[in-house]
């Protein structure tokens, strides 16, 4: 989603939190994406530094050979890193256009067509990772889709996410995005799970962007 706040060039913080539980923003994103052409579009567009600096952090937190579930893959790029870092990566997005355009091109990886917020599959996992999409959930389906990644889980699981720092809530093209402090975050999380690590990252401004690694609570320090 880089790629479309770059283009608009208008996005920075704000202080909109409370309009969150009330945007079903995931629904617009796969209307978005339903189409071809802002698929092919964004694929234009979607290259940028933070999917190899996050693959990078989550190495230093889970062992090579691990089973990963990426939730909203779009073109696959980090999808091919996760593969290429040794893990068992399955991608996944609630666009069916990504999806079978990755698997035309060849992509080696397994991948399905998921909703990120009911993650309607039977294969457990020792990881999932996503890159700035879980941002497009309003706080419920958020709370829902991190309930429902701890149940397709196997036990210690690790779940490492980013967003777009900050206090504040947009839409655009019909989609909603949200932006996230660790704080906020800390405030919303289902009691069984925690933050075990977390930093800020630059991708079109400095320190614009946030990772954050969660785990069960009974493995939080």
């Amino acid at each position: 989603m880089a790629a479309i706040l770059a283009a608009e060039g208008s996005w920075g913080p704000g202080g909109l939190r409370g309009a969150l539980r009330s945007s079903a923003g995931h629904n617009g994103a796969m209307a978005y994406f339903d189409d071809e052409e802002n698929v092919l579009a964004y694929e234009q567009m979607a290259e940028g530094p933070g999917g190899a600096f996050l693959v990078a952090t989550l190495e230093k937190h889970l062992a090579e050979g691990a089973s990963v579930l990426e939730l909203g893959m779009g073109p696959g790029r980090d999808l091919d890193r996760l593969l290429a870092a040794g893990y068992a990566a399955v991608g996944s997005d609630i666009s069916a256009p990504f999806v079978e355009r990755y698997r035309e091109r060849g992509g080696r990886a397994d991948c399905q067509v998921l909703d990120a917020v009911t993650i309607e599959t039977f294969l457990r996992f020792d990881a999932v990772y996503s890159n700035k999409v879980i941002h497009h959930l309003n706080e419920a389906d958020l709370v829902a889709s991190l309930e429902r990644q701890l149940a397709i889980s196997n036990p210690n699981a690790l779940f490492m996410h980013s967003f777009w720092r900050g206090d504040k809530v947009e839409r655009h093209h019909g989609m909603l995005f949200t932006y996230w402090e660790t704080e906020g975050l800390e405030a919303v999380l289902p009691g069984s799970l925690g933050i075990r690590a977390s930093g800020r990252y630059s991708e079109i401004w400095e320190d614009d962007s946030l990772w954050v690694l969660f785990g069960p609570s009974s493995t939080v320090p």
